[in-house]
């Protein structure tokens, strides 16, 4: 290859509207970086020739957009603000790499929604406000008629379908389901390649294996467990009482989260084979909805912890706030709030008039909560546990030539 064809090679690959783009995302300060290393130095899950956050930084100055994009590295980052205490310029370098995962859901993202939400915070809000008011206009326009007697308790299910509710709900899942693994397989795409995942030898006995190793340590011990944030990152947070600490509100939430969507399908599940109709009223031990119920307080406990904590910018990573990050807490908040609404209004004696508002109301906010999984925050816990699996599968040498 000629010199001129490698530079134009080498040119087609650089883009400089990059770090303007991810400074859109929230890096502010990321100018002021002039690559000095002090945050690898600093950054206690950099080791071995990781070199991160400095190289993610690197690939943003000099436009290396693939690069930047196909870095396993920017999804193990867990924000615990080490490198900007200690950053002798005041370049955030933890907010930049926020602000490039941000970019990267926004870059995995085919129908270009979590751009819309990040960039467009104002229009965003109102957007995410107005879809979840039609949803409940249209299961109140569909509703069966007026209230249900008093004699017939609070009979949710008779008031709006559970067939509606059942069908709308069946429809938001593929659509996420969708849209997530159409995020996934973009992200895949772009960094198995870099790190040399030789597919064709996972299918024999040794590569099983390491799939099954693999799986078990990005889901279970990384992702459920945080074990490298507990052990290596949590010194920052070494005199606050463990019930306040940064991992168990993000463990709490998103447990709860999937614990409350795990109980709907149950739920629905068991209508379909006739062990139980939906919206039938059971004990409080029933494993159904003691799992609905203590999922609920454990959600709510950590979006309201997480949110004390952005309002008093408790700590570096919590100085500035994305509008729509405060949305998708709020709607969590709102979602476990109307929840225990509803379980009140189960337990009175006649059955109030705001406990069907409050069911409304946590319908509407559960579908779309549902639908923007893969366009927030919350895409984390999507794209985190891949990156995670295709390092483990890196590190127990399921890769090719590299």
């Amino acid at each position: 290859m000629t010199a001129t064809a490698r530079s134009e090679t080498v040119a087609l690959r650089v883009d400089p509207a990059l770090l303007p783009e991810i400074k859109r995302y929230g890096a502010l300060d990321i100018d002021a970086c002039f690559n000095c290393g002090n945050c690898t130095a600093m950054c206690p899950l950099s080791v071995g020739n990781s070199a991160f956050p400095r190289r993610i930084i690197r690939y943003a100055q000099v436009g290396m957009k693939d690069e930047l994009l196909a870095s396993k590295e920017l999804w193990t980052c867990y924000s615990c603000g080490e490198c900007s205490e200690t950053c002798p310029r005041q370049a955030e370098p933890s907010e930049f790499m926020a602000a490039s995962r941000r970019y990267a859901t926004a870059a995995y993202d085919r129908t270009r929604i979590a751009r819309f939400l990040y960039l467009q915070p104002l229009l965003g809000t109102i957007a995410t406000v107005a879809l979840a008011v039609l949803f409940g206009l249209f299961m109140f326009v569909n509703r069966s008629g007026p209230l249900p007697s008093e004699d017939a308790g609070m009979a949710f299910f008779e008031w709006i379908p559970a067939g509606l509710i059942h069908d709308f709900g069946l429809i938001a899942m593929i659509l996420v389901f969708l849209a997530g693994l159409a995020g996934v397989l973009t992200m895949i795409g772009r960094t198995a390649p870099a790190s040399g995942i030789a597919w064709r030898g996972l299918g024999d006995r040794e590569g099983l294996r390491a799939v099954g190793s693999a799986l078990w340590s990005s889901l279970a011990i990384e992702s459920l467990g945080q074990k490298r944030y507990r052990e290596d990152c949590e010194s920052s947070e070494a005199e606050v009482p463990m019930y306040r600490r940064t991992w168990v509100m993000h463990a709490a939430t998103m447990l709860g989260f999937l614990g409350l969507l795990a109980a709907t399908t149950l739920d629905f599940g068991l209508d379909i084979i006739g062990l139980k109709h939906t919206g039938e009223q059971v004990p409080i031990w029933y494993p159904v909805r003691l799992l609905g119920t203590v999922a609920g307080i454990v959600m709510l406990y950590g979006a309201t912890g997480l949110m004390v904590r952005r309002w008093r910018k408790d700590g570096r990573t919590r100085r500035r706030s994305f509008t729509s990050d405060w949305t998708f807490l709020w709607l969590l908040w709102l979602a476990g709030l109307t929840g225990f609404v509803i379980e009140l209004a189960l337990y009175l004696p006649s059955p109030p008039v705001w406990g069907y508002l409050g069911f409304l109301i946590h319908v509407a906010i559960a579908m779309e909560l549902v639908l923007l999984v893969p366009f927030t925050k919350f895409a984390h816990a999507i794209y985190r546990p891949v990156s995670l699996f295709l390092q483990a599968l890196q590190r127990r040498g399921a890769v090719g030539g590299a």
